[in-house]
């Protein structure tokens, strides 16, 4: 069977989408603008949810959900009814501006930063650095506060590297310490930067009015083709952002006319650093927003729970490719091929929530869709990582199944996947989201 998606015009839409977003906030709102596009209505938390059936989402910060009712029974949600759920996270490893950022040393005006989950550090130095983030502001809005994005692709920060000559025996092991070797530099001076002067401008408020900032640094060199072929495409934050696209394009593309399932979207912010927020994925968003869903169309709590037992979730996160160059840091039999199609993720202590039953969905969904299906596990003598999907799997007893596409270079600064895997990973979702009987 072929699948709807054109692999040239899913590379390009996933370039487009991560160098438009390179905060989690930003992700959210590139999703946002894809799904109005497609005639969803954006509705508050704080708000009562529709009655009638439609197509909607909601933004959490820099977390996302969005969910198709259109194929509902006139009974709405009834007790027949489930979710099909697929998950990602809008967030990745970086550099974060500290409160109080300016210093001065040796002339240098330097940027107090905070790591931000778990980068490979060394892929931060000597590289050019924009910022980017939420500003929190004196306003009109709830509490007098407002909140407003900015994204400088201006080359601003520079984290310099030590020459060789002072420290030979860097190429035999570099040690980075996160307090006093990654401040990026972004002037000279014989006075500290003025970072507060520099948002007032960026968000176009006087300096006395912001209150508040969530900002980071990010690589300022776009997104490319790469390879002979241009069978590659290398670009930052591809963890988790080739997901958070990928789930957009399936829940667009996925059909809405099956009265007992409903498709839904949910990004979570914050899994790089354990999902613990009122955002993340160890939050009541997910299982606050089912439930309203359910009440919303005239079921009972009754007819919630017996939806969960409906439901199956997919957590989307990316999967390690095998590297040509430590191909002994791969499980022999579980080779994974860039370009050769999603990933299903498999741990038997659960750091994946995999089990058979998810299996089956996930394999069905990539039959369906037409594609080839890859599997992961980890060797057994390495630690393993994990995603949002034992934590959406506990927090809703619902069927849960890991799965990824395939990437090298993981946490780095800037990370490489295949420009033919984009397409097939959103088929396979959007096959998943809506299962042919």
């Amino acid at each position: 069977m072929a699948h709807p998606f054109d692999a040239e015009t899913e590379a390009q839409g996933l370039i487009d989408f991560v160098d438009a977003s390179p905060t989690p906030f930003h992700a959210c709102g590139q999703a946002a603008a894809r799904l109005s596009e497609a005639g969803f209505t954006e509705v508050a938390e704080s708000e009562a949810f529709p009655t009638e059936p439609g197509a909607h989402f909601l933004v959490r910060g820099g977390s996302l959900i969005a969910w198709d009712t259109r194929g509902a029974d006139a009974a709405g949600l009834g007790p027949a009814a489930g979710f099909r759920v697929v998950g990602a996270h809008t967030d990745s490893p970086n550099l974060r501006v500290k409160p109080n950022p300016d210093h001065l040393k040796a002339g240098w005006q330097s940027l107090g930063v905070e790591v931000y989950g778990g980068p490979l550090l060394n892929s931060w130095l000597d590289r050019d650095l924009g910022l980017a983030g939420r500003v929190t502001v004196r306003g009109e809005g709830r509490g007098g506060v407002e909140t407003r994005l900015f994204h400088d692709t201006s080359a601003l920060l520079r984290v310099a590297q030590l020459a060789i000559h002072l420290d030979r025996e860097q190429n035999d092991g570099l040690t980075l310490n996160r307090q006093l070797h990654l401040e990026p530099l972004w002037g000279l001076g014989d006075a500290p930067g003025d970072f507060r002067g520099y948002l007032s401008e960026q968000v176009g408020v006087p300096a006395g009015d912001i209150l508040g900032w969530d900002v980071m640094t990010h690589p300022v060199e776009p997104s490319r083709r790469l390879g002979r072929r241009r069978e590659l495409v290398a670009a930052p934050r591809l963890d988790n952002l080739a997901t958070s696209y990928a789930g957009v394009r399936a829940l667009l593309q996925a059909a809405v006319d099956e009265p007992a399932l409903v498709p839904v979207l949910v990004l979570f912010d914050h899994e790089e650093i354990g999902s613990t927020s009122e955002r993340g994925a160890m939050s009541t968003l997910l299982p606050s927003v089912l439930e309203r869903l359910v009440l919303s169309a005239g079921g009972s709590r009754e007819d919630y729970w017996r939806a969960l037992a409906s439901t199956v979730i997919a957590s989307g996160d990316m999967a390690h490719a095998t590297h040509p160059n430590y191909a002994d840091r791969h499980e022999p039999l579980h080779q994974i091929a860039v370009n050769g199609g999603p990933v299903l993720k498999v741990n038997a202590n659960l750091r994946y929530a995999t089990d058979s039953l998810g299996e089956a969905a996930f394999r069905l969904a990539c039959e369906q869709a037409g594609v080839p299906m890859q599997s992961f596990v980890i060797r057994t003598d390495l630690p393993c990582g994990s995603t949002v999907g034992p934590m959406t799997s506990a927090l809703t007893g619902a069927t849960t199944v890991d799965f990824g596409a395939p990437l090298l270079s993981m946490h780095s600064a800037r990370e490489l996947c295949g420009a033919e895997d984009p397409a097939m990973y959103a088929a396979a979702l959007s096959a998943f989201l809506a299962p042919l009987r």
